[in-house]
């Protein structure tokens, strides 16, 4: 069975999908269950999942038995931040591993800071964790966070939140090409046809938030995402057809011919 093994544990969906913008939590659930993903990203920093009593917990909603909980980094802006949110979360979590590390350099494009992350993602693998890691498209960082030892490698396809989907599917597949651990799209997936391109591309996985959240329709766009997902993952082991300007092969056979 094709599956994505991530710091030695297998899922069977290649989606992975945010908690986030969201109306409320029992839109949140209902949009994860149309997906089918299995791990769910959270970010400890905008979520309550057990720091405020007071609070609704977002883990009464996506519970720890039932999914792969992803605990992230989003709105950290430095190494010290980031390697700080995920340590809380390793506390609030019952020593809880598997962890996703952005570090972000600018407010306006959220674009990430891939000095800091290098720094946050070394430090954060020397401290036991399990890190998967966004990052921009460029092939050698990738490179050098997987030299790192980070278990997963998560490029940008366009800008967080921007729905523009794919700018740069060149730099996507140099850095499938080159790496040894999984590489999945994080950031700019608009659509079930962006998902698919990934996955047609050989990505391992994409994970998208906002391209759910902020659909007219939520629950319905999820699903879309899941075949997409499926599909582009299909077509990728399937092996296209060689491209050509133009072809006189037609699609049936010539000979035997009625007439002839």
């Amino acid at each position: 069975m094709d599956q994505l093994c991530i710091a030695g544990k297998t899922y069977g969906s290649r989606l992975l999908v945010g908690t986030g913008k969201y109306k409320d939590f029992d839109e949140t659930r209902a949009a994860i269950d149309a997906s089918g993903a299995e791990i769910v990203t959270l970010a400890i920093r905008r979520v309550n999942i057990g720091q405020d009593p007071s609070q609704p917990n977002l883990l009464d909603a996506i519970p720890p038995s039932k999914f792969t909980l992803l605990p992230n980094t989003a709105g950290c802006y430095s190494a010290d931040d980031a390697v700080r949110t995920l340590r809380l979360a390793r506390e609030l979590l019952d020593g809880h591993k598997l962890v996703k590390l952005e570090v972000l350099g600018d407010p306006n494009t959220l674009f990430p800071n891939v000095i800091e992350t290098l720094k946050a993602a070394e430090t954060l693998v020397k401290d036991g964790f399990d890190v998967m890691v966004y990052t921009s498209d460029d092939p050698i960082i990738a490179k050098q966070l997987e030299d790192i030892g980070c278990c997963a490698i998560m490029p940008l396809a366009s800008l967080i939140g921007s729905g523009m989907g794919i700018l740069n599917p060149w730099n996507l597949r140099l850095i499938i090409e080159q790496s040894k651990v999984p590489v999945l799209v994080d950031a700019g997936v608009g659509t079930a046809s962006d998902a698919a391109i990934a996955m047609e591309l050989g990505c391992d996985g994409v994970l998208m938030n906002t391209a759910i959240a902020h659909a007219q329709n939520p629950v319905l766009m999820a699903g879309a995402m899941k075949k997409a997902v499926e599909a582009g993952r299909d077509a990728f082991l399937a092996g296209r057809m060689p491209r050509k300007l133009y072809s006189a092969d037609p699609s049936s056979p010539m000979s035997g011919l009625i007439g002839k």
